[in-house]
């Protein structure tokens, strides 16, 4: 077997490079400078470093420029939106001002004011004019009897009616009423009212706290019967405990003719009903006869107890006898700036973050969310332009 073999010669380009000549007579480049003599190499390196040094001596100062003025750029621009964010609030105030009567200030009022009220000493204002009515007032009338000639079918057994008064006082007042108005229409025993256990003001007290039990029972007794509690045979049905009888919900304001068509039916199957809440769930409009037994219950089947009547006859004679100037006369006022309806309003004071998160978590507590659901829009500022805000008590002394 024979071997083949190459041979190379050098040959020298015409540009100064060398390249090696094979057999095939190819020439083939090695990008290769030639060496001229030792002198002329050592310069070249020279001249070749000293670039490479200036170029990397600009190549790093560029880039310590750019890294400098990357950090300037991020400093300037915090400045600028720090600076933004603090004066973006009091320009969008300037540029848009509040409504007059929008913001609460009249704490404010009363700093300048008070000066001048401490100094005025004018005896101008005659107070005998404060009392000059200048309107009749109306004069209250008794029920108008319109019972008479009213028989209501028997039902066979006895039905039971049980509601739960919610709210305030007023509220819970009117519940009342209203609930012996739908007993007397459903012709059902009506159970004395339970008053609903508020998660904000933990009032435990029942209707023998409130009012005298025995006097409600024997005023409506000729018009209705009322028990104190449901009887054993009904409450064994659900352990004796209240918490276990299902509720009936009866939509706000409802005409007589829903409790006829929808509640009676179910009071006749079931033997009792109960229905909670039960603040203004009956329309104000109603027959004669069933607007003659709420008219009853609130002027004279509900009557004070003992301790509460004691105590506001006391309280009565004490502002008679320290108004003794005015001849015995004064004012009395409710000022229902209570925590509950000042969340429930949804207007703002000037106590800022603090009172919004006490308000929120009164909202909550009160109301479960109704203040938060989706697309419910509150607007304090038209609150108070449109005077759906309590007044405050300093509020009450300016005016």
């Amino acid at each position: 077997m024979k071997t083949n073999t190459h041979q190379n010669h050098t040959t020298t380009t015409t540009n100064g490079y060398y390249a090696t000549e094979s057999n095939n007579n190819s020439v083939l480049p090695h990008c290769r400078r030639r060496p001229q003599n030792g002198k002329s190499h050592s310069q070249d390196s020279r001249r070749e470093n000293s670039v490479a040094g200036i170029f990397l001596r600009r190549n790093l100062l560029k880039y310590f420029l750019r890294k400098k003025l990357l950090k300037y750029m991020l400093l300037l621009a915090l400045l600028y939106f720090s600076g933004l964010f603090t004066c973006v609030g009091p320009l969008y105030d300037f540029l848009h001002p509040p409504l007059p009567g929008s913001v609460y200030r009249s704490h404010e009022i009363f700093q300048q004011l008070w000066h001048q009220i401490k100094a005025d000493n004018s005896t101008g204002i005659e107070l005998s004019a404060v009392w000059r009515y200048k309107r009749k007032l109306k004069e209250h009338k008794p029920c108008p009897n319109t019972m008479a000639g009213i028989r209501f079918e028997s039902p066979g057994t006895e039905l039971y009616l049980m509601i739960e008064a919610n709210g305030g006082l007023n509220q819970q007042r009117a519940s009342i009423c209203n609930a012996v108005a739908v007993a007397g229409l459903l012709n059902a025993t009506l159970v004395i009212p339970r008053f609903y256990y508020h998660s904000v003001w933990k009032d435990q007290s029942n209707f023998s706290d409130i009012y005298n039990e025995d006097h409600f029972i024997t005023t409506l007794e000729g018009y209705m019967k009322v028990v104190r509690e449901l009887p054993d045979e009904l409450m064994e049905r659900y352990d004796f405990n209240i918490s276990n009888i299902p509720v009936f919900q009866v939509p706000a304001w409802a005409p007589t003719r829903y409790y006829l068509e929808e509640v009676y039916p179910v009071l006749r199957v079931q033997g009792f009903i109960y229905i909670t809440p039960f603040a203004n769930r009956l329309a104000m409009s109603v027959p004669p006869h069933i607007q003659f037994l709420r008219c009853l219950a609130n002027y004279e089947a509900l009557r004070f107890s003992l301790p509460i009547s004691t105590l506001g006859k006391k309280l009565i004679d004490r502002m008679i006898e320290r108004s003794a100037n005015s001849g015995g006369k004064y004012i009395s006022i409710h000022l229902r700036f209570e925590e509950d309806m000042v969340a429930f309003s949804c207007c703002v004071y000037d106590r800022g973050e603090a009172e919004k998160a006490d308000m929120d978590v009164i909202r909550e507590k009160g109301w479960r969310g109704k203040f938060t659901r989706k697309g419910r829009v509150i607007d304090p500022a038209l609150n108070r332009v449109t005077g759906k805000c309590p007044m405050t008590p300093l509020e009450h002394r300016l005016g």
